[in-house]
Order: structure tokens, then C-alpha cells, then sequence
């Protein structure tokens, strides 16, 4: 979860937001089933990053969770490989890599799935929630499970070993990059007359709420 209320609200605003793009995308017109598809584990993808911010949220189950959103990761390079997304496989494989990234993020708070963790840190109940969480040297805005203290892998100011904080880092950075892009392509898309209706322009916005929010929770994971 987020210590910071003003923080853990902006982020569950973007995600909110980007969840009812996805829908009002949905509902606008008929779309074919691989765009339903897409936008309904985006959907879904928001809300669950939307709760990940709440304090009740880190009591929520992680391994469920993790295996759905890695079947999503999957079910995207299916259909970018098949051509199902013809014109949009860049895209389609970033999508992709987003829903890896969530897998990533539920099994690094699951505390004992990624070698390197603390057997004993796993998933919190309401009891163990106070004793196996804490606030992390490095980490001023969330509170995740402690990992091992005997692990000397883990680099200098915080908990994880040195693969999961790189791991980490990529995703902070390649998200902020995403943000980055998604919010120039909407401008773009704003001021030209030839580049799509309002579903389109509020679409390349929602990415790039999505992607900001991303880049925020792993961020606060460093």
C-alpha cells in the first residue's frame, strides 16, 4: 500500500480514470472481440492496481492474481503473434509486457515466490499483516513484506536482492518513458484533425495514466 494519502489518492484517481476510459471504450460501439478482450484486462488490470494503493488491499491474495495477470501477458503475445492485431503489434506486445509487469509486482509483494525472499515473509492475514510488514529503508511510500535479514544479496538502502531491486528499477524507468510517450502521442493526436474520434484521443490519454501509475508504484518499490 501507499503511506502517503495525497500520493495513494493521485494514484488511484489515474487508475480509476483509465478503468472507465476502458470501459466507456467498450460501451462506445462494436468493437471486435480481441479489442473487448483487451479492454476488459485493462479493466481489470486498473482496478487491481487501484486497491494495491489501499492498506486493505495488502491483505488481498497475491498468487491468484499473479497467475492472472500472466495468463493476460500471454493471451497479448498470442494475439500479437497471430495478426489479430495487424497495425498495432508494437503496441499490442507492450501491452503484453504491462500485464508481466503486474504478475512481477504481485509475486515481488508475495514475499517468498522470487529467489532471494524470505520464506517467512509471504502473504500477509490480518494478524500477520502488522508482523510481516513494515515500513523499507528506501521505500518512504509503500509498505511491502519484509524480505530476509540474512539475505546478502540485498543491496545497500533496501530490502530485495540486487536482481529483483534492477528488475525493479527497469520497470520504473520503462513505465516513466511510457508515460512520457502515450501523454505526447494524445497531445499530437489533440491537435491534429486526421487522428481518430474522442474513443481514440481518451484511449492514448488512458495509456498514458496507466503508465504514470506504474511508474509511480514501482518507484515507491525501489
Amino acid at each position: 500500500m501507499i503511506q502517503d494519502l495525497t500520493l495513494r489518492w493521485v494514484v488511484t484517481l489515474l487508475f480509476v480514470l483509465s478503468a472507465a476510459e476502458c470501459v466507456y471504450a467498450i460501451a462506445a460501439g462494436r468493437r471486435r472481440w480481441p479489442s473487448v478482450v483487451g479492454y476488459s484486462l485493462h479493466t481489470i488490470m486498473a482496478v487491481a492496481m487501484a486497491v494495491m494503493a489501499w492498506p486493505w488491499g495488502a491483505d488481498l491474495p497475491t498468487v491468484g492474481p499473479m497467475v492472472f495477470f500472466l495468463l493476460a501477458s500471454v493471451w497479448f503475445v498470442v494475439i500479437a503473434a497471430s495478426g489479430a492485431a495487424a497495425g498495432h503489434r508494437i503496441v499490442t506486445v507492450y501491452h503484453a509486457l504491462m500485464m508481466l509487469a503486474m504478475a512481477w509486482m504481485y509475486a515481488v509483494m508475495n514475499g517468498r515466490l522470487l529467489p532471494g525472499q524470505s520464506s517467512g515473509s509471504g502473504e500477509a492475514s490480518s494478524a500477520g499483516h502488522h508482523a510481516g510488514h513494515t515500513d523499507m529503508p528506501g521505500m518512504p511510500g509503500m509498505d511491502m513484506p519484509t524480505m530476509g535479514a540474512t539475505d546478502t544479496a540485498a543491496p545497500s538502502g533496501t530490502g530485495y536482492p540486487a536482481w529483483i531491486a534492477t528488475l525493479n528499477w527497469v520497470c520504473t524507468v520503462g513505465f516513466a518513458i511510457a508515460a512520457v510517450f502515450w501523454l505526447c502521442r494524445y497531445l499530437v493526436a489533440r491537435q491534429s484533425r486526421s487522428s481518430g474520434d474522442t474513443v481514440h484521443h481518451l484511449g492514448l490519454l488512458s495509456q498514458a495514466m496507466m503508465a504514470a501509475g506504474m511508474a509511480i508504484m514501482f518507484g515507491l518499490m525501489l
